[in-house]
């Protein structure tokens, strides 16, 4: 069969639509940096903060988490959490996190390999599929891929999808809209993003029954 020259372009543009990876990173912010006030049942007890070096393609990704729970004046539950999260053109590259918390201290290491995700703790080795990213919540486009929890280093298991635009509070108490992607299974929250994919907000439920938010500063 003799190829008609509107086929052969329409072939041609076919394939370079092919070619093109699915993009696995979202928009990195402007400012180059994320904070956000944490709140438990309505009191707020810390701030999560992320900053981002690098190129968009390329970058690091640097989270600081402080949270302090409170029985009146006493401190009953205190939790820290760092991370250092590494892209390469587009793809997921490695992990480093350390938590302390009340309830037990933690490290988890992940790195990219070409038989799968290599990720350890102090206990154990796990290797997940190709593709698996870390669950940081800023990256709504790894939502729908396999996932790790980054601060127990086992693979998650939930499903994220879509709920359409809704609004949500900052923390001077405007209201903008953001697109909800909702996350069930062991988890219980929803995750507001920005137009330009930023991520915006967070309302989950705690194993203990307990509501959290995170209000963008």
């Amino acid at each position: 069969m003799t190829l008609t020259a509107p086929t052969r372009r329409t072939l041609l543009t076919a394939g370079a639509l092919l070619a093109v990876p699915h993009p696995l990173l979202a928009a990195t912010p402007s400012s180059r940096r994320l904070t956000f006030q944490v709140f438990r049942n309505g009191e707020r007890i810390g701030e999560h903060r992320l900053s981002f070096s690098g190129d968009s393609a390329s970058p690091t990704v640097s989270t600081e988490v402080d949270m302090t729970v409170r029985l009146g004046s006493v401190p009953v539950y205190r939790y820290r959490h760092t991370a250092r999260e590494v892209w390469v053109d587009g793809r997921f590259e490695s992990l480093e996190t350390v938590t302390d918390a009340t309830a037990g201290d933690r490290k988890v290491s992940a790195r990219r390999t070409p038989s799968g995700v290599l990720i350890r703790t102090g206990r154990k080795e796990v290797l997940a599929p190709v593709g698996t990213s870390p669950l940081t919540h800023w990256n709504p486009n790894v939502l729908t891929g396999r996932l790790f929890n980054p601060q127990e280093g086992t693979l998650a298991r939930i499903t994220a999808s879509p709920k359409g635009f809704r609004p949500i509070t900052l923390a001077d108490g405007r209201q903008v809209e953001g697109q909800v992607w909702a996350l069930r299974g062991e988890a219980e929250i929803d995750n507001w993003y920005d137009r330009a994919g930023v991520w915006t907000g967070l309302k989950g439920r705690l194993e203990d029954g307990s509501r959290i938010e995170y209000r963008r500063v």
